[in-house]
């Protein structure tokens, strides 16, 4: 199923809604139908599409229609997961913590007449980051994350790595870069009720040209992400194909579609650079499958989870 000119009609088969932008051109409007039926769901997914930042009264429709419609059995929400919930956080009736801590939900589904809320991001984060990021990393690198915007992914992200249990697995110093000062207030907020030793910096930028500057001083073995949107949501890069990835380092564009101007320039330099270059993809299928399996109440296996990757690199772009 692709969106619909009345996303909000009432369904006639279990559904799963798709709360973003450009929704129709995802992957998972052609992975969704095989996995429907691998999960034996006989379930459709319908698309919801937004404008970034888009009116309070717009969530309010989107959420009060899963709220009160039998076959809406919840959402999986991307890009709008702080605005969304901003805007409708009274008409849930449970929040989980990372929902709480974050100010964010990724996850809408139902429970016994209750709406509830989720940010699954945390989790989807660190198994697509034990994915590629190997264990002790951190350790006798002295390495540092540089992640460029400070929005939902960057607060997944952020919250999981304070949260690991051994020092060689979180960097030392996590710096994020953002173009606008209430989302960095809120990152910053978020990160000061964490029990961390990680140094995290704050800086205010929007300027492709500063943010090469900033990369050039990463230590070597260093991480940068993009986790603005741009290459997907927003035409381009941020930063300049003239900026320099560390040495030995690590880079994860967090999108798996679009453009990916930010990935390609990664790719031009992963052999003199010795890079580990990371798309969205392995993010997309846990934040997906976690979804899902809440939405639906399942209980999502390692094994099953297998199958659910087989059956979605088969269209995998």
């Amino acid at each position: 199923m692709t969106t619909r000119a009345n996303p909000l009609e009432p369904r006639p088969v279990p559904t799963l809604y798709f709360i973003g932008v450009t929704t129709t051109q995802s992957s998972i409007m052609r992975v969704f139908p095989k996995w429907s039926d691998i999960l034996d769901l006989g379930a459709e997914i319908v698309g919801y599409d937004a404008p970034i930042h888009a009116p309070a009264a717009t969530y309010e429709a989107i959420v009060r229609h899963i709220k009160e419609d039998p076959l809406s059995m919840g959402a999986l929400v991307t890009t709008h997961k702080i605005d969304l919930l901003d805007a409708t956080r009274d008409m849930f009736d449970y929040l989980d913590p990372y929902a709480e801590l974050c100010g964010e939900i990724s996850c809408i589904s139902k429970r016994e007449g209750r709406l509830e809320g989720y940010a699954k991001d945390p989790i989807t984060a660190g198994l697509s980051w034990e994915a590629f990021v190997q264990s002790g990393h951190w350790g006798p690198t002295s390495a540092h994350v540089m992640c460029i915007g400070a929005g939902g992914s960057a607060v997944a992200i952020s919250v999981y790595v304070s949260g690991l249990p051994e020092p060689a697995d979180r960097p030392k110093r996590f710096v994020v870069v953002q173009r606008s000062l209430p989302r960095l207030e809120k990152l910053q907020a978020i990160h000061a009720s964490l029990d961390t030793d990680i140094e995290f910096e704050y800086l205010l930028n929007e300027d492709p040209v500063k943010n090469d500057e900033i990369m050039a001083s990463l230590p070597p073995g260093s991480m940068v992400i993009n986790a603005t949107g741009m290459g997907k949501d927003r035409p381009g890069s941020p930063v300049t194909d003239n900026g320099l990835f560390p040495v030995n380092g690590l880079v994860w564009e967090l999108n798996y579609r679009g453009e990916l101007d930010f990935l390609h320039q990664a790719e031009r330099q992963a052999e003199s650079r010795n890079l580990t270059v990371e798309d969205g993809w392995v993010y997309f299928l846990h934040g997906w499958s976690q979804v899902i399996a809440e939405a639906f109440h399942l209980d999502l296996t390692p094994e099953l989870f297998a199958k659910l990757d087989e059956a979605a690199s088969t269209i995998h772009e």
